[in-house]
C-alpha cells in the first residue's frame, strides 16, 4: 500500500480502479485544480505488483489527442523515447488465401503541421509512467491492495466501502472498475451489448526488415488482421479470429506460430521471431445506457467497450477522462457542488452520443469487412479505393482517427483547463 502520510477517510473525487483511465482521472483532477481537489485512488493491485507484472504483449495506439492530453498531465516525457509514430497506413481487403495484398487504401500517417497522428506504445510502459506520476503527484492518494466494495449516496455526498480501509467519503465516486464494472450494477445502470464469434490474438514479434513506421491493416474473413510498429525492429500483432480458431493458434509452439503469422503478413518484413508473450482475448462490445447517477460517473470501459479494429478503446476512454476533468474543474471554480445532477449530466452529454458512435461505426465496420462474400468485398474495395482518391476525405479521416474532430475538451487539445 503506497501510503503519503495517513491515508484520508475523506476526499472530493474518489476513483475506484487504477489502470489507465483511472490514473490519467487522477492526474486530470489533481493537475487541473492545482491540487485543490483532493483525489483518492483505489485499486486492487498493488503498484509493485502492476510494475513487476511481465509484458502480456499488448500495446496501445495513442491518438495525437491522447498525446496532447499526456503531455499535459506530464506523462509524454516519460514515454515518448518508448513510443513509436505511425509514418503510414495501408488498409486492404483480401480472401483468405491471397498471395498478394495490395494496398487499396492508403493514408500519410502525419497532420498537416508534420505531427504524427497517432504513436504505438506498449501497454506495461505506459501504466509504469502513470503510476509514477501518480505517485509523485500532491493532492493524490492511492490506496492498493485494496477495492471498492459498495457505496451508498447521501445528501451532500457519497460513502464507499472499501475492503480494507473503510469507509470513505467523497463528494464524486468515478467507476474506473472496467468491463464488468462493479459499481455501475450497483447504480442500476443497465448496459447494451453482444459477444463476438471472435477472439483478438495479441502478441509482439521480432522482424528481420524495419517497418519504417508503417501500419497495415489487413481485412481478412475472420476478422481483421493488424501489423503495428512498436520501436525497434518489432511489431505489435492484433489479429481476430474465431474464438477456437484464436485459442489453437495462441497453443501452437513458436515455430509453428510463426509460420501461421507468416502467412498473413507475407514476406515484407522477412524472418520473424517471438519477441513477448502472446494471448487471445474474447471480444465483445457493450454500451452502458447511462454514465452517470446520484454521485456517480462512469469512465473507460465501465461506460463502454468497443471492437479493437481500430484501436479506439483506450483513446475514447481518454476522452472520458478530459470531458469529466473540464466540466468538475470548471464546476468547482464556479463554486458548485461537483458531484451534482446538473454538473453530471454536462458530462453524459457530452459523451455518451460520441462513445455509442463509435461503438457502433467499429462493430459495422467489424461486421461489414469479415467475411467472404465476393461481391460484397468488390463493393468494399471500390468503397477503399474512391476514398483513396478524396484527398480531403482522407485528411478528415486522419484526423477522426488522431482524435481532433468534434467538440473536444481543452487537455485533448493540449491546452489548461
Amino acid at each position: 500500500m503506497v501510503d503519503k502520510s495517513a491515508e484520508p477517510k475523506s476526499c472530493d473525487v474518489l476513483i475506484a480502479g487504477g489502470s489507465f483511465v483511472g490514473l490519467a482521472a487522477a492526474l486530470a483532477l489533481s493537475r487541473s485544480s492545482r491540487g485543490t481537489l483532493g483525489v483518492t485512488v483505489v485499486d486492487r493491485t498493488p503498484p509493485g505488483v502492476a510494475r513487476a507484472a511481465a509484458n502480456d504483449g499488448r500495446a496501445s495506439a495513442l491518438s495525437a489527442a491522447s498525446v496532447n492530453l499526456f503531455r499535459s498531465l506530464g506523462v509524454w516525457d516519460e514515454v515518448q523515447a518508448d513510443a513509436q509514430p505511425f509514418t503510414e497506413i495501408d488498409i486492404t481487403d483480401s480472401p483468405a488465401d491471397a498471395i498478394a495484398r495490395p494496398s487499396l487504401l492508403h493514408f500519410d500517417g502525419a497532420l498537416g503541421d508534420g505531427e504524427p497522428a497517432a504513436y504505438m506504445l506498449e501497454n506495461h510502459i505506459l501504466r509504469g509512467a502513470l503510476l509514477s506520476c501518480v505517485e509523485a503527484a500532491d493532492g493524490i492518494s492511492f490506496l492498493a491492495p485494496d477495492v471498492v466494495e459498495g457505496f451508498s449516496v447521501e445528501a451532500n455526498g457519497v460513502v464507499a466501502r472499501t475492503q480494507s480501509a473503510g469507509a470513505m467519503q467523497a463528494r464524486l465516486l468515478l467507476a474506473a472498475d472496467g468491463r464488468r464494472s462493479a459499481l455501475r450494477k450497483q447504480a442500476g445502470i443497465r448496459s447494451i451489448g453482444w459477444s463476438y464469434p471472435q477472439s483478438g490474438i495479441v502478441a509482439t514479434l521480432g522482424i528481420e526488415k524495419p517497418h519504417g513506421g508503417r501500419a497495415v491493416q489487413h481485412f481478412l474473413p475472420p476478422g481483421p488482421f493488424a501489423i503495428l510498429p512498436l520501436q525497434g525492429d518489432r511489431v505489435s500483432l492484433v489479429w481476430t479470429d474465431a474464438r477456437r480458431r484464436a485459442d489453437e493458434i495462441v497453443a501452437l509452439d513458436d515455430e509453428a506460430f510463426l509460420h501461421e503469422a507468416k502467412k498473413r503478413m507475407g514476406g515484407l518484413y522477412g524472418a520473424l521471431s517471438v519477441a513477448g508473450p502472446r494471448a487471445a482475448f474474447p471480444l465483445d462490445l457493450h454500451l452502458a445506457r447511462e454514465f452517470v447517477a446520484d454521485r456517480l460517473a462512469l469512465v473507460g470501459d465501465a461506460a463502454h467497450g468497443v471492437h479493437p479494429l481500430a484501436g479506439q478503446g483506450l483513446n475514447i476512454g481518454l476522452r472520458d477522462v478530459a470531458a469529466l476533468a473540464e466540466v468538475v474543474i470548471e464546476a468547482a471554480r464556479l463554486g458548485l457542488d461537483i458531484g451534482s445532477g446538473p454538473v453530471l449530466e454536462r458530462y453524459q452529454r457530452w459523451r455518451r452520443f460520441d462513445s455509442a458512435f463509435s461503438g457502433l461505426a467499429m462493430d459495422a465496420l467489424n461486421r461489414l469487412f469479415s467475411n467472404d462474400i465476393t461481391p460484397l468485398r468488390s463493393v468494399r474495395s471500390l468503397g477503399l479505393g474512391l476514398v483513396d482518391r478524396a484527398p480531403v476525405l482522407k485528411r478528415f479521416f486522419v484526423r477522426e482517427a488522431a482524435g481532433l474532430t468534434g467538440s473536444l475538451p481543452r487537455l485533448l487539445k493540449g491546452q489548461e483547463i
